[in-house]
C-alpha cells in the first residue's frame, strides 16, 4: 500500500499547475491533502476527474482557509472528522479514516502564526492530538501524516540557530510537542529509515528558497510502533512542484 501525503497550499490553484499528471505517477493508493483552502464542494468539484479514488474532504468553516481532503482507492470502513474538541474543530484540519489493519489520521496542524500569537493554542491542541491519537492507538495502530508545522530536530530545517525560539515551528515549545509524539510511541518513519539525512518538505516562496533548498522538514509520517516492521520505504518527494510543500511517501505493507 502507497500513502502519499501532500500539502497543497491551496487545490484550486495547484489543480492549475501538474497536480493530476503528478498524482498519476505518484500512483497512491491513499493520497492525504492539506491545506486545500475551499470549500466541501470546491473541493468536491476541483477533483471530479479522480473517478478511481473515493474522495472525502473536511473543510474550514472560514472560507479559503487550511482544510483536508483524503482520497482512497478502497472505501474505508469509516471516516470521521475532528477531535470532537469545540475550540479545535471548526478548521477542517483532521480526517480519520479507519481500514481493516489501521486507522489513518490526515492532519493539518495550526501554524503558532508570524508572531507566536498562537504559539499558546498550538501547545494545546498538540496536547490534545496527542490524546486523540493514543485514544484510536487502543483499538487499532495507527498512521498520521500531514503537514505538523514543527521542524523537531536541528537536522530538520537549514537555518536552524537564527530560528529557534523566533519562528513559528521551530521553538522550543513546538519541539517539545513532537518529543511528546515521539515519547508516547509515536514513531517519526522518514528519520527511523534516514537517521542522517539532510532533506525538507517546505521551503517559502520567497529568497529563492527552493532554488537554494534553504527549507525545513514539517510533514510526517508517525506511525505506531507496531507497524515499523511493516513499512518499505519512506520517501520524500521533492521533485514534485506545485506547492511550497513536496509530497511525502510510505510504503507498507498489510
Amino acid at each position: 500500500m502507497r500513502i502519499i501525503s501532500w500539502n497543497v497550499n491551496g487545490i484550486r490553484a495547484i489543480a492549475k499547475k501538474d497536480f493530476f499528471e503528478s498524482v498519476n505517477k505518484m500512483a497512491p493508493d491513499i493520497l492525504c491533502l492539506q491545506e486545500t483552502k475551499a470549500q466541501d464542494h470546491e473541493v468536491e468539484e476541483t477533483l471530479s476527474a479522480m473517478e478511481h479514488y473515493i474522495i472525502h474532504y473536511n473543510s474550514a468553516d472560514k472560507k479559503g482557509y487550511s482544510g483536508t481532503a483524503l482520497l482512497s482507492k478502497t472505501a474505508p470502513i469509516a471516516v470521521t472528522k475532528d477531535m470532537k474538541i469545540s475550540e479545535h474543530d471548526s478548521e477542517g484540519r483532521i480526517q480519520c479514516a479507519e481500514y481493516n489493519d489501521f486507522y489513518l489520521v490526515n492532519v493539518y496542524v495550526p501554524n503558532s502564526g508570524q508572531q507566536l500569537d498562537r504559539l499558546d493554542y498550538r501547545k494545546q491542541w498538540d496536547a490534545d492530538f496527542l490524546n486523540y491519537l493514543k485514544n484510536l492507538e487502543k483499538t487499532k495502530p495507527v498512521i498520521a501524516c500531514g503537514d505538523f508545522n514543527v521542524a523537531h530536530r536541528a537536522i530538520d530545517l537549514k537555518n536552524d540557530k537564527s530560528n529557534y525560539n523566533k519562528t513559528a515551528g521551530y521553538t522550543q515549545t513546538e519541539i517539545d510537542g513532537m518529543d511528546a509524539f515521539t515519547q508516547a510511541g509515536f514513531v517519526d518513519s522518514f528519520r527511523y529509515f534516514h537517521p542522517d539525512t539532510v532533506a525538507y518538505t517546505y521551503w517559502s516562496y520567497r529568497f529563492k528558497s527552493r532554488e537554494r533548498n534553504t527549507g525545513w522538514r514539517i510533514d510526517y509520517f508517525l506511525v505506531s510502533k507496531s507497524l515499523v516492521d511493516r513499512i518499505k520505504s519512506v520517501d520524500i518527494l521533492s521533485d514534485y512542484f506545485g506547492s511550497d510543500h513536496c509530497p511525502i511517501s510510505l510504503e507498507i505493507e498489510f
